[in-house]
């Protein structure tokens, strides 16, 4: 497993930028698959984005495409999520997630039960 840690949220009017970012700590964290979830308020937490082992290969959520950019940073080990044209929607706990199995993220990239990393998320509140 890996140590996960989040920083970059705060509040922000809507349809301004934000740039969340993920450090990690502990064994290989350029063999692990990354992604951003985030969770809402009474509602379940969702896929955002994700990024494989290289950075060759990102999915994103329909919400977020053309809107969000996820990046990582192998040799700061550390992975971001650039959120622009931010929507009151978007609010919610941001989480950062790691996956120790590259065949499990290559058909499972957003799903909850194919990470084993987290974060303890940061918030981001978008007011309209």
């Amino acid at each position: 497993q890996v140590r996960l840690v989040e920083s970059g949220g705060g509040l922000v009017q809507a349809g301004g930028s934000l740039r969340l970012s993920c450090a990690a700590s502990g064994r290989a964290f350029w063999n692990y698959p990354k992604a951003w979830f985030r969770q809402a308020p009474g509602k379940e937490r969702e896929f955002v984005a994700g990024i494989s082992t290289t950075g060759g290969l990102t999915y994103y959520a329909d919400s977020v495409k053309g809107r969000f950019t996820v990046s990582r940073d192998n040799a700061k080990n550390t992975v971001a999520l650039q959120m622009n044209n931010l929507k009151s929607e978007d609010t919610a706990v941001y989480y950062c997630a790691a996956s120790a199995s590259r065949d499990q993220w290559s058909t499972g990239w957003k799903s909850l039960g194919t990470y084993d990393s987290w974060g303890q998320g940061t918030q981001v509140t978008v007011s309209s």
